[in-house]
């Protein structure tokens, strides 16, 4: 039995961190960084990139990234990066910037920094891309050779992000433990090609613990746009902990059920972290776990406005059949769900759907 645990080379988090980009970058590169930020960041924080980079004398290409990650966006932002003779992608934004920009570095060949300004998804520390089709539906998973070479958080840049990013990153971590404890138990391979290591599985625990204990006084922090050791613990548990936990630990039945919600319009709206803090309640209650233990999550997820019900993710009014559809799209072959230590069929996933909300919309 072979283990793996995957890991950013160095991560780096702080205040200011912004303004030592260019001393990064002179970390892995020398001819030029390519830099893909999203629209608030280029807005928001150009002068602090450029100043960076025009203090230390380094070249550096600017790029802003077009909203989504699939692969013509990839495939643009190479041909950019060869045209520019840049040895280095910098990606500066939410998790689909951060994507694309290791896509790039993975069909590229070049060193990527990795820099989240919102702590949402676990995404910036996991050598992962998800690949979307261009209406936002998912379409693949693509596993790349290595981590980031760096990913770096500035903290103040994070506080003064919408409180509900920090919160759906919350929803996205909360999905570590359980899902790598699933995939343990089953023997089965996570992320990182390997079995679950010991200490994947004490990184994923940590992150529960800090999530339960932490993230309603992180969110009230952040609402008022400062940062306390909550908000600090809790960034670095959305990011790393939640990182190198689901990748080295595994997925399971909360991601797969994500990816089957994708294919309702009707909650496009709703940030990926937050459908699958849904996901995570529905494996719950495949696994029948203790009711009180169940409750528990719940009311965590209430008080922080994370959805618990369909009507939470704007699915109030869609048919029983197209909660089938969900459930089959849960389910198919390649999905994570049958990671789980016992057979999840079709059937199963819609029960638990059902179950859940009725849990969700009663407590």
């Amino acid at each position: 039995m072979t283990k793996i645990i995957n890991s950013p080379s160095k991560y780096i988090q702080g205040n200011g961190e912004l303004l030592r980009l260019a001393d990064y970058y002179s970390m892995v590169g020398e001819s030029g960084a390519y830099i893909l930020v999203d629209k608030f960041v280029y807005d928001n924080f150009k002068h602090n990139i450029e100043k960076s980079f025009q203090d230390n004398n380094i070249n550096y290409q600017l790029q802003i990234f077009g909203g989504e990650c699939t692969k013509e966006e990839i495939n643009s932002n190479i041909e950019l990066l060869k045209q520019n003779q840049c040895d280095a992608i910098i990606g500066i934004g939410g998790g689909k910037t951060l994507d694309t920009a290791k896509a790039v570095s993975y069909y590229a060949n070049v060193a990527t920094l990795i820099v989240p300004t919102i702590a949402s998804t676990d995404a910036p520390c996991s050598a992962l891309s998800v690949v979307y089709t261009a209406n936002g539906e998912f379409d693949e998973y693509l596993f790349l050779k290595s981590n980031p070479n760096m990913v770096i958080v500035d903290t103040s840049v994070v506080v003064n992000a919408p409180v509900r990013l920090l919160v759906a990153g919350i929803g996205d971590a909360l999905a570590t433990y359980y899902e790598a404890k699933a995939c343990e138990t089953s023997n089965a391979k996570s992320i990182a090609g390997g079995n679950t290591t010991k200490a994947a599985m004490a990184i994923a625990k940590l992150c529960l613990e800090i999530l339960l204990e932490d993230g309603y006084k992180a969110k009230l922090a952040v609402e008022n746009q400062v940062c306390t050791k909550a908000v600090e613990n809790i960034i670095e548990a959305n990011t790393y902990l939640s990182g190198v936990g689901f990748e080295s630990g595994g997925l399971a039945a909360a991601h797969a059920i994500h990816n089957g919600l994708t294919i309702l319009e009707e909650c496009h709206h709703m940030y990926h972290g937050e459908k699958v803090a849904f996901g995570t309640i529905v494996q719950l209650v495949l696994e029948n776990r203790e009711l009180a233990e169940i409750e528990h999550i719940i009311e965590f997820c209430q008080s922080l406005g994370l959805p618990t019900n369909l009507e939470d993710l704007g699915l109030k009014d869609v048919s029983k059949e197209r909660l089938y559809e969900v459930a089959k799209v849960s389910t198919v072959p390649d999905e994570t769900i049958h990671n789980m230590p016992f057979e999840v069929t079709a059937d199963d996933v819609y029960a638990a759907i059902l179950t859940a909300d009725k849990l969700g919309t009663l407590l």
